[in-house]
C-alpha cells in the first residue's frame, strides 16, 4: 500500500521495525553514545544535593522542548516564576513550567510503575493542564506551518490507538519477541518514531514523547535523573528532527533516523556533563566564599539553596528551615553585599538572583 499523509495512516506498521535498527553504523554510533551518557551519570553523582540539578537543567530542557512547539519564554522567566509565583506568569512560561512539572512528576511516578499509556496520558495532562486522554475523534492533521499542506495523518480510531501503544510499551520494554537484547538507546529511537507516528493525543505528542524519552533512560538506569538536555539537539537542528520522523514514515529510512538521534543523546550528554562539572566547580567555589567573606551566616545548605533557587526568595530560606523571615532576608542581603547575589525587585517581592549560577546556565 502506497502511503497517502492525507489520509490516516492506520496501517503504521507494528514494531519490531522490519530493517536492521543495530547496523554497523548504528552500533557504532551507540558506543559513543553510551560512553557520553555514562559520564553525565558519574558527573551527577559527584553533587549530593541533587536538588541542584533537578532544578537547574530541566528547566533548560523545558523551555527548549517547548520552543521546538513554538512556545517561547526565557531561562529568566522560567526562574523567575518557577515554584510559588508561576501563576503570575505569562502563558509560555506557564506551558514550559508544566512541561518540567510533567518530567518531575513522570520520574517519580517510576519509583511505584513502569513506564506505559498510562504514563503517557499523566505526562500530557501535566503538560497541558487541561485533562487529556487517547483520541476519540478523527480530524488531526499535521500540516506545514508555512504552506498549510497536510504532511502526515495519524492513525484514528481509539481501540487502534491502544492497540498500536500497547505494542509500542511491549517494544519499550523488550517484551517482544527477538528484541530482549536490542540496545536502550536504538529502543528509545525506535520507540520515539513510534510514539509521534501513533500521535495519540490532540496535541502536546511531541514534548510528551521528549519527556517519555528522559524517563525511559532513568527507567533503563542509564541516569539516575532525568537530566540530559536532548530537546538542545531537537531545537537546533529542527527540520533534520521532522524530516528524520517523515523519511521514517514514507521510505522506511530507519538508520539516518537512528544516527539522528543518538548523534543527539551523544552531543547534548557531553555538553550537560560539562555544565554539571562547571556547576560543581561554581558551587564549591561560592561555599568556599561564603565561608570566608560571610562566615557568620555560612551553611552548606545555605550555599546549596542558591543554586537549587538561583531567583531566591526569602521564602524559600524560611521553607528550607534554615531561619526566620527577619533573619532569612538578612542572610541574603549579606549575600548581596559581598557581590554572591544580586538584589532585584519584581513588584513588590525582593529577589536575589545568583547571576554566576545564571549566566553558567544560559552560556553556551
Amino acid at each position: 500500500m502506497t502511503y497517502d499523509p492525507q489520509q490516516p495512516y492506520n496501517a503504521l506498521p507494528a514494531l519490531p521495525p522490519q530493517a536492521d535498527v543495530e547496523s554497523r553504523a548504528v552500533l557504532k554510533a551507540c558506543i559513543a553514545a553510551r560512553a557520553a551518557v555514562a559520564e553525565l551519570k558519574a558527573a551527577g553523582q559527584l553533587i549530593p544535593n541533587q536538588g541542584v540539578l533537578i532544578n537547574s537543567i530541566p528547566l533548560l530542557e523545558a523551555q527548549a522542548s517547548s520552543e521546538i512547539e513554538n512556545i517561547v519564554t526565557t531561562t529568566d522567566q522560567m526562574f523567575l516564576f518557577d515554584g510559588s509565583s508561576e501563576a503570575e506568569a505569562d502563558p509560555a512560561t506557564k506551558e514550559a513550567l508544566r512541561y518540567r512539572t510533567a518530567l518531575w512528576e513522570g520520574f517519580q511516578a517510576l519509583a511505584s510503575r513502569p513506564l506505559s499509556t498510562n504514563t503517557a496520558v499523566q505526562i500530557c495532562r501535566s503538560i497541558k493542564g487541561v485533562d487529556m486522554d487517547i483520541r476519540r475523534t478523527p480530524g488531526t492533521t499535521l500540516s506545514n506551518d508555512l504552506t498549510g499542506q497536510v504532511i502526515y495523518t495519524p492513525p484514528e480510531g481509539e481501540a487502534l490507538l491502544r492497540e498500536k501503544l500497547a505494542n509500542w510499551e511491549r517494544w519499550m520494554h523488550g517484551t517482544l519477541a527477538g528484541t530482549e537484547d536490542v540496545d536502550p538507546l536504538v529502543r528509545m529511537a525506535v520507540g520515539h518514531y513510534q510514539f509521534e507516528a501513533i500521535h495519540p493525543f490532540t496535541d502536546g505528542n511531541g514534548r510528551t514523547g521528549r519527556v517519555l524519552n528522559l524517563l525511559y533512560l532513568v527507567e533503563q538506569g542509564l541516569l539516575d535523573i532525568p537530566v540530559l538536555y536532548l530537546s538542545r539537539h531537537i531545537l537546533r537542528n529542527k527540520s533534520a528532527y521532522y524530516s528524520g520522523l517523515q523519511a521514517v514514515t514514507a521510505s522506511g529510512a530507519w538508520e539516518p533516523w537512528l544516527l539522528y538521534m543518538l548523534q543527539g543523546v551523544t552531543e547534548t550528554a557531553t555538553w550537560t556533563m560539562n555544565k554539571v562539572v562547571a556547576l560543581r566547580h561554581l558551587l564549591n567555589d561560592t561555599a568556599e566564599r561564603m565561608r570566608k567573606e560571610a562566615s557568620s551566616i555560612y551553611s552548606r545548605e545555605l550555599a546549596e539553596l542558591v543554586f537549587v533557587r538561583p531567583y531566591c526568595r526569602i521564602a524559600h530560606v524560611v521553607d528550607a528551615g534554615l531561619a526566620k523571615r527577619q533573619t532569612a532576608s538578612a542572610y541574603l542581603k549579606e549575600l548581596a553585599a559581598i557581590g554572591i547575589l544580586r538584589e532585584h525587585k519584581v513588584g513588590r517581592e525582593k529577589i536575589f538572583l545568583n547571576p554566576a549560577f545564571i549566566e553558567l546556565l544560559k552560556r553556551d
